[in-house]
């Protein structure tokens, strides 16, 4: 049964009688799209302009995931897109028939090719090309054109991935909450308000103050 209609409805297309699937728990923005066999999990975040094509084979977005500005997720036909729950996509990514496993981060605007398997808990560098079927293994860092694995992570930067992935958690839910179109201010008003602080900060940072 098709779900009711929210303020901030994504642009969702039913593809050969294939609609998406949104739980009332996950956030997709308004300007993201939608097409066909899509899955998406609880509490997942898709960011604005992202573009999720089910229209040759099926994308699953586990549950906890988020899926961040820009990013293009398709297939081959008749292949898969899986992210496993808690999967990070950062900005501009683009996942081709490939699979994420759980708790892995993407860094942003890698390229991620057909067949590849990104392991549990691992890293794929900012601006990363993974080839078709290159397996990174669990637990590591991977870097470059093309990738290669570079050393093993270290528990506190998976802490730290946690920490980053809970935050986009929180955010699906303050965007199902307050994100509304409006129309703009035409000046800031006097003791704008900030948003609230959090503990999150970039690697770097933290390990400069640990």
């Amino acid at each position: 049964m098709p779900a009711k209609r929210r303020d901030h409805a994504p642009i969702v297309y039913s593809y050969e009688g294939l609609t998406p699937v949104v739980p009332d728990t996950s956030f997709v923005h308004p300007t993201a799209v939608l097409i066909g066999d899509v899955i998406v999990g609880e509490h997942c975040y898709i960011g604005p302009g992202a573009s999720l094509r089910g229209d040759l084979g099926r994308l699953t977005i586990g549950d906890g995931s988020n899926v961040q500005d820009n990013c293009v997720l398709h297939s081959f036909p008749g292949k898969d897109v899986i992210l496993e729950p808690d999967s990070h996509v950062g900005h501009g990514v683009v996942l081709h028939g490939c699979i994420v496993r759980r708790n892995a981060l993407i860094g942003m605007n890698s390229v991620i090719m057909d067949g590849a398997e990104i392991g549990e808990d691992s890293f794929v560098a900012a601006m990363t090309f993974v080839r078709s079927e290159f397996r990174v293994p669990p637990r590591t860092l991977v870097a470059g054109i093309p990738a290669k694995v570079l050393r093993e992570l270290t528990d506190e930067e998976i802490a730290w991935k946690g920490e980053g992935t809970r935050e986009y958690q929180q955010l699906a839910a303050r965007s199902l909450a307050s994100c509304r179109v409006t129309a703009a201010l035409e000046r800031a008003e006097p003791n704008r308000p900030r948003h609230p602080k959090s503990a999150t900060k970039p690697l770097a940072e933290q390990r400069k103050s640990s």
